[in-house]
C-alpha cells in the first residue's frame, strides 16, 4: 500500500481564504501609510514657503511680487502638489497647496499669521475640527 502526500482542495481552499483576510486588511492600511508619508512633502513646503515669504517681506515690506520674484518664494510643483501663492498684498498672502494623484483629494493653506488649514482631505479622514493641517486617517493634526 502507498502512502500519498500532498494537500487536499479543502486545506488549499482555506489557505487561500486566510490570505484573502490578511490581504483585505493589509492593503489600505499599507495605501493610508503612503499616503501619510507624501502629505509631509506639502506641508513641508509650506512651510518653507511661509519663511521665504517673511524673509521677502523683510527685504521689501511687502508680499506683492513675491511670487513672481526671481527666485520665487512660492514653492514649486512637486511630484504630490501643486502649490499657489495668491492674496498678494501689503500686507496678506495665502499658500494653497493642492494634491496630485494619489494625494488628489488633499488640500492645505497657509498664511501670513501662519494659520494652517486643511482644505479638502479623502474621505474617512476625519473632519477638520480646529485650523491645522490633517496628516492622519482621524482627523487628527
Amino acid at each position: 500500500m502507498k502512502l500519498l502526500r500532498g494537500f487536499t482542495l479543502i486545506e488549499l481552499m482555506i489557505v487561500v481564504a486566510i490570505v484573502a483576510i490578511l490581504t483585505s486588511i493589509a492593503v489600505p492600511s499599507y495605501n493610508d501609510y503612503v499616503i501619510r508619508g507624501r502629505l509631509v512633502d506639502g506641508t513641508a513646503a509650506l512651510a518653507d514657503g511661509r519663511i521665504k515669504m517673511e524673509q521677502f517681506f523683510q527685504d521689501n515690506l511687502t508680499y506683492v511680487g513675491a511670487n513672481t520674484a526671481v527666485p520665487s518664494r512660492c514653492p514649486a510643483t512637486t511630484a504630490n502638489f501643486t502649490y499657489a501663492c495668491t492674496g498678494l498684498s501689503t500686507t496678506n498672502y495665502t499658500i494653497t497647496a493642492t494634491g496630485r494623484g494619489m494625494v488628489s483629494a488633499f488640500s492645505y493653506t497657509i498664511d501670513q499669521a501662519n494659520l494652517k488649514q486643511t482644505t479638502g482631505f479623502k474621505s474617512g479622514w476625519g473632519t477638520p475640527t480646529q485650523p491645522c493641517w490633517i496628516t492622519t486617517k482621524g482627523g487628527t493634526c
